[in-house]
């Protein structure tokens, strides 16, 4: 079980690093003029992972292993609507802001883990997620949340309660379904979702069309690793890892976006691996612990 939630963590890492890569390419691809949409973006992310997963089923066919319909397509579904609503939010308002807002889903996921499984974060992984969030909230938004609330702002929030619904049916299916079934789902709900609002209006041939490739790939990389990693680890201290994505998103935009770091945001991101450290050495909860032979015996001969 160590063993497993070490390499859980560590995909998890991964991935956050691989969504703010994704987030500053999004943000590349759409913010030309001639550039893509939201939801084209969105159709050239699911198209790109459709294709992967269908050839990974081809050259392995026992990977195709649907148990939990039901929730499969409720994944796909709330995953592919909150993605779409986020591609939406990254080509109106800066990504920073649109990354920040997002990422409140992984405070929400923690929310309905408590009432729907039952996981309950201990004292220190509450803590250790509060202090991460605090360190986002420094690194996107400068130390301060958004003034105003438009519909870019709208779309970020909603993208944020769609995915939170997301990740907990992850977590729920991965007692029953493998990652790259569950990956399958959630292209074509994303697909489903997206393309009635892509049909019109496509970029000429040219280098923007290897950018819109590029989130393809990366969003494959980082969701499958992301949704490995819910199979050992709980909604609450995922959450405290993902809080890392928008740390990464920020930095990726430095070297991508040519945008400068601040005080609040080198504050913020010290916060922010701060959070994860302390959540990842002090936040899980204690094995059980083992009755002595004698006292073994006892509860089995009374």
């Amino acid at each position: 079980m160590r063993a497993r939630k070490l390499r859980a963590r560590a995909e998890i890492f991964v991935s956050g690093l691989l969504f703010g890569l994704m987030a500053a390419v999004v943000r590349l691809a759409s913010r030309e003029a001639g550039g893509f949409t939201g939801p084209q973006l969105m159709v050239m992310r699911m198209a790109v992972g459709t294709a992967t997963v269908l050839a990974l089923f081809r050259l392995r066919p026992g990977t195709w292993r649907p148990v939990n319909h039901r929730l499969l397509v409720t994944r796909g579904l709330l995953g592919g609507a909150a993605a779409l609503l986020y591609f939406v939010s990254l080509s109106r308002i800066p990504a920073g802001e649109a990354t920040l807002l997002n990422n409140t889903f992984p405070v929400l996921a923690t929310v309905i883990s408590f009432w729907t499984l039952e996981e309950r974060p201990t004292l220190h992984l509450a803590v250790a997620l509060a202090i991460a969030t605090l360190g986002m909230i420094l690194v996107v938004g400068n130390g301060h949340l958004p003034t105003t609330v438009g519909t870019g702002q709208l779309l970020a929030i909603g993208s944020a309660i769609l995915g939170a619904g997301a990740v907990t049916s992850i977590r729920a299916l991965r007692a029953t379904d493998n990652a790259f079934t569950i990956f399958f789902f959630f292209t074509a709900g994303g697909l489903a979702v997206s393309a009635p609002f892509a049909a019109t209006g496509w970029p000429a041939p040219g280098p923007v069309w290897l950018l819109a490739l590029a989130v393809g790939v990366l969003s494959f990389a980082a969701q499958v690793l992301m949704t490995q990693a819910y199979g050992a680890l709980t909604v609450p201290e995922a959450a405290v890892w993902q809080q890392l994505t928008p740390v990464a998103s920020y930095l990726w935009a430095l070297l991508l976006l040519d945008e400068t770091v601040s005080t609040g945001g080198a504050l913020g991101v010290a916060l922010g691996i701060g959070g994860v450290v302390y959540g990842t050495v002090l936040g899980h909860r204690a094995p059980a612990r083992a009755l002595p032979a004698d006292d073994a015996a006892r509860s089995l001969h009374p």
